[in-house]
This record gives structure tokens, sequence and C-alpha cells, in this order.
């Protein structure tokens, strides 16, 4: 498994428990026994998430129709929102690798529908780019 993958599995996993227990940063970090590229990203993306935090959980619930965000799964809901900052947020990643690496991450932490359901809410946050999906901005 690749770095990227490993800081966004990270980044999930630290988001989720920033859900469940707010006090619990320093006790993930302690935890986390990653090379110091998978944490940079990792950190990089919860940094993003945190400082873009109302911005992408405005495009959750303008395309969750029929969910209250705090009803959304845990998993799902920090999955959605790191593969949310980077479609909008990171340039050197193309949209469709954002999608593509959260559905993986939410058949593997979420439940048997998570992929599907994240799927079907990031296919329509990349309907509204202003960038190519497949390619990464310049």
């Amino acid at each position: 498994m690749g770095k990227r993958r490993e800081g966004r599995e990270a980044a999930v996993q630290f988001l989720y428990q920033g859900d469940l227990n707010p006090e619990g940063g320093e006790t993930f970090w302690q935890m986390l026994s990653a090379k110091r590229a998978t944490r940079d990203f990792c950190d990089g993306l919860v940094q993003g998430v945190l400082a873009n935090r109302e911005i992408i959980d405005e495009r959750i619930r303008k395309y969750a129709v029929n969910y209250e965000l705090h009803r959304i799964a845990a998993v799902d809901r920090n999955v959605l929102r790191v593969a949310i900052y980077e479609m909008l947020f990171l340039d050197d990643v193309p949209p469709v690798v954002s999608i593509n690496e959260a559905i993986e991450i939410a058949k593997r932490f979420g439940s048997e529908d998570s992929g599907r359901f994240v799927n079907g809410i990031l296919d329509r946050v990349r309907v509204e780019l202003d960038r190519p999906a497949r390619t990464a901005r310049e």
C-alpha cells in the first residue's frame, strides 16, 4: 500500500476518532506507526479538512438528500470529508483518484453499503467541479 492510501486511511481514522472523542488527538499520533511521508500526507489532509470543514460539510449536506449530516455513519462522513477536501483543494490529485480511493476506504472500514453511498455523493460533487475529472490541475 502506498503512502497516500495509508495517509488517507489514517486521516479518516483520525477524523473518525475526533468525531467520537475530540480530546484524543495526541493518543492517535502516538499509536500511528507510519513512515514520516505518510504522516505528513495524513497531517496535511487532516489540517485541510478541519480548516475547510464548513465548506466540505455543506457539500455533503447538499448531496446527501434525506440524510442529516450527524446521522450519516461516522466512517462514511469522514471518508467523504477527506475525498471532498482533495477534490476541492488539492490540485495534484485528479478527482477520479479521490473518488476511487474513497470508495475503497469506505468498503474497507464502513458497512456493506458504504462504497455505493460514498460513490453517489462524490460523483455529484465531481460533476460541479470546474476542472477535468481525470487529470491533475496544472
